[in-house]
Order: structure tokens, then sequence, then C-alpha cells
């Protein structure tokens, strides 16, 4: 009789295995592998790996091709536009949220301050892994603070696209680690003093930046009318 429980654990570990190299850029997009190296890797047979990739092709970050493997998706230039255009209104909504309340804005500074130490440890060793993550939790501070369980619970959704753009970044120009501390050293500022307009300027071409994307233009009536 089939040991649904254990093929249950096994396809798991083989899904998180795969989705962090993934996401950590140690399996590039346009990678080919397959199920047999997997299933090496973390000890299992080919079921629960199969069953991995296609959870990973559901969620569109590999393409399967039968008796040949599987394909790692790259980002393609369309997402990693949506993404921080998605990115920004939620994050500038979100301050926008707390900009008024002193309390808050002051919580949301010195977790964010707490952050930048962690960067700049992280960046000292290299860990360039590590710092997209510790990335995604400083910019994840001014969303919690929003206190919206909706727009928190749909940014979390984006946090591994997000650290995948951020290492992809990062092993493009590993000087981009300097750029991003001081930008995210002024982010900081900018909630403390609760200056939603600089804030949303500063994100935009931070982000920008980063991603060597083109800067999104401001709508002309400021953030979207679902937003605020």
């Amino acid at each position: 009789m089939r040991n649904t429980d254990a093929t249950e654990t096994s396809s798991d570990r083989a899904y998180a295995t795969v989705k962090e190299l993934i996401v950590s850029g140690e399996l590039p997009g346009g990678e080919l592998i397959s199920e047999g190296q997997i299933a090496e890797r973390t000890g299992t047979s080919r079921t629960p790996v199969r069953e991995a990739f296609l959870r990973l092709a559901a969620e569109g970050w590999m393409r399967l091709y039968p008796k040949r493997g599987a394909l790692v998706v790259p980002v393609a230039p369309d997402e990693a536009t949506h993404l921080v255009a998605a990115r920004r209104l939620v994050e500038t909504g979100s301050l926008e949220a707390f900009a008024q309340d002193p309390g808050s804005r002051t919580s949301a500074a010195a977790q964010m301050r707490e952050s930048l130490d962690r960067q700049r440890v992280l960046a000292e060793a290299g860990d360039s892994l590590g710092f997209a993550a510790e990335d995604a939790d400083f910019h994840t501070i001014v969303v919690t603070h929003g206190d919206n369980p909706l727009l928190s619970t749909f940014y979390s959704g984006l946090r591994d696209r997000q650290r995948r753009m951020t290492a992809n970044s990062v092993a493009r120009n590993p000087d981009v680690l300097a750029s991003i501390i001081d930008d995210h050293t002024r982010l900081t500022a900018l909630v403390e003093q609760g200056d939603v307009t600089a804030y949303d300027d500063t994100l935009s071409l931070h982000m920008a930046a980063t991603h060597a994307l083109p800067r999104a233009s401001r709508p002309a009536s400021g953030l979207p009318d679902g937003i605020r």
C-alpha cells in the first residue's frame, strides 16, 4: 500500500529544495534540470520530484518537457516591470496608511535600521543570498506597519520573486549592494519623516536602478484611488 504521508513529505522536500535553488539564483533561468538530478540531491525517488516539478510549473517557475526535463523559467522583462510596479503601489500605500502616526513611523524606522545593520554585515561577508532575503524583509517592514492584512498577504506572495530579482541583480553587479544600502538608508529617513511623496519617488528610483529597469512615472493624480 502506498505511504501517502511519506510521499507528500518527499514531494514537499523536493519542492522546497528546487524552489530555493531557483529563487537564490543557484539554478539560473534557462537551466534544464532532470528529475534524476533532484532525486539524487534530495535522496528521494523520482515520483515525488515529478510531483514537485508539476507544482513548480503550475506556479510559473518551471516549464516541463517530457523525457527531457524541466526548464527554469527566466525572469521576463515584463514580469520584472510588473513586480516592481506592484511593490511600489503596496509599499507607498502602506506608508500613507500610517504616515500621520508618529509612533508607527518611529517603530518602523527603528526596525528598518536594525535591518540595515544586518544588511551591512551580510554585504561585508559577501553573502548575497542572505542579503537578498534581508532586502525583502526590509521592505516588508513598511507594509506590515500599514496594518492591512490583505496587502500584507499579497505582498508576502511577491517575496520569493523579489528575492530572485535581487539575487540576480547582485550576481550581475556585486557593487549594487552598497547602492542598495544607501537607498535603504534614505528610505528609512523618509519613513521616519512620514514623507509619502518623497518615499514613492525614492522607492521608484531605487528599484529601477537596482534591477536595471526604466523608472516608472508617477500617476498624474498620485496613488490610484483603490490604494488609498
